[in-house]
């Protein structure tokens, strides 16, 4: 048997490449690369821009020089880390070599010593992965993850007043409207969705072991916590002052329980709606050319709602992974963390895709009111609690003296189906007031779903 051509091992890079596709911008190897050029490249003009060890403010047209090297880093900077790497066996000191090499080209030379000056590796990474999860999660994930909520939050509005039998413990309860269940999803993902917006991206820029030891060495009278403060912040992060050699992680470990809350919700809405698509009450829309089964020429498979699902557990996992080994360092440094964190665009990638399928899979099924409305017609006996209730509220009132309404009502209901005219004249006999009994007598179940239409209101 012949050897394949190379192929990508992970179904993200090949199956689900279009999908998830702009995240790599960010989140892949060669995004980092780009991030970390970046930050040796801000250095190096905040150096200079404070005129340390003799240099001198670079001229506007030698910043966009020098920024160029990160903003138009392409396919010859990723060959050239790769072939560098491979002779440094350090990913950080190859960057810091590439930066030297373009200096040079730029005939910059003269401040090739202030590249990665007084700084561990963990310094560029630190900054480097703050930047490229931010970016990732505010310009790629957090938009679309909105765009499900925003579709749920649709859906619910043009479901509000559609009357469903509600299903408590799988049993036949209490009706709402499907609206106001969509709802309920929306508002939860929203919640946990301004958790996310709120976090923190820090990043440390203090040396070796957080001490600033090797800065005070070169220059005792500069005050490297406030510089470094200055230049982490004027990236566009949030700094941590307090460290090991690493920054400890516990903002990434923040966002990444977030992330896998906000999966989990995702989750679950997965497997309701697939089961309201069992039950009937969503009838899922044909998609022209498409094939449910290979041997049931009939079927519509509700595929985006299992494709989140099962991309939703490996995200969770790994986020939960990333979450507890990101946490704990050894002393001042372990390298268990830089493995782990060549992970986070996979989690984040099966975090997308499941949203991806979401969101479309909320496009493709249309509400099947006439089954809402026959599924209620024929669980009559779930105005069971609102029969007891106001048989209580008219004991209370003192116009009746039934003893037990609950019993009363368990004995007629519990295990058995009752129809709405054996229900009426259940109620025509009971020992309450006329205008109690008028108020009973023109409920059905279609129309005991309380404030549901009203709620779906507060999503604004």
């Amino acid at each position: 048997m012949t050897s394949l051509p190379p192929q990508p091992l992970s179904p993200l890079d090949g199956r689900y490449a279009a999908a998830v596709g702009s995240l790599a911008d960010y989140l892949s190897e060669a995004g980092l690369n780009r991030a970390r050029v970046e930050v040796e490249v801000e250095w190096i003009i905040a150096l200079t821009n404070r005129s340390l060890f003799g240099s001198s403010p670079l001229s506007d047209e030698q910043k966009t020089q020098l920024r160029g090297l990160y903003r138009d880093f392409g396919q010859a900077e990723i060959d050239w880390l790769a072939a560098k790497e491979a002779v440094t066996r350090h990913d950080v000191k190859a960057v810091e070599y590439l930066v030297r090499d373009r200096l040079s080209t730029l005939g910059l030379d003269a401040i090739a010593e202030l590249t990665h000056f007084a700084c561990t590796s963990e310094d560029i990474n630190s900054a480097s992965y703050a930047l490229t999860v931010k970016r990732a999660v505010e310009n790629v994930w957090l938009p679309k993850l909105h765009a499900v909520i925003d579709a749920l939050g649709d859906l619910a509005r043009e479901h509000r007043d559609a009357p469903m039998l509600s299903r408590t413990h799988g049993q036949p309860a209490t009706p709402s409207t499907m609206g106001k269940e969509i709802a309920v999803f929306a508002w939860r993902l929203a919640r946990v969705a301004k958790q996310i917006e709120g976090g923190e991206y820090l990043a440390k820029f203090s040396g070796a072991t957080g001490t600033w030891s090797a800065h005070l060495a070169a220059e005792p009278d500069v005050d490297w916590p406030e510089l470094s403060r200055s230049f982490i912040e004027g990236l566009g992060i949030d700094f941590n002052v307090l460290t090991t050699q690493i920054e400890s992680h516990d903002w990434q470990v923040e966002l990444y329980d977030r992330v896998r809350h906000a999966g989990g919700i995702l989750h679950n809405l997965a497997t309701d709606i697939w089961t309201y698509i069992s039950l009937g009450f969503f009838a899922q829309i044909p998609v022209a050319g498409a094939t449910g089964s290979s041997t049931m020429p009939h079927k519509i498979n509700p595929i985006r709602f299992e494709n989140a699902e099962a991309n939703l557990e490996i995200s969770g996992g790994l986020f939960s992974t990333l979450a507890q080994t990101l946490v704990t360092s050894r002393m001042q440094r372990d390298l268990t963390d830089s493995t782990t964190q060549r992970n986070i665009g996979v989690a984040f990638g099966h975090s997308l895709l499941a949203l991806d399928n979401l969101q479309r899979g909320l496009t493709e099924i249309s509400l099947s009111r006439d089954v809402l409305l026959a599924d209620l017609d024929a669980n009559w006996e779930v105005l069971a609690e609102a029969i007891q209730t106001v048989v209580r509220a008219e004991i209370a009132a003192g116009r009746s003296r039934i003893t037990d309404p609950y019993a009363l009502l368990k004995d007629l209901t519990r295990g058995r189906r009752v129809g709405g005219p054996e229900l009426a004249e259940f109620v025509r006999g009971l020992d309450i007031g006329d205008a109690a009994k008028e108020r009973l007598l023109a409920l059905t179940p279609a129309g005991y779903a309380g404030l549901a239409d009203d709620l779906v209101s507060r999503l604004g």
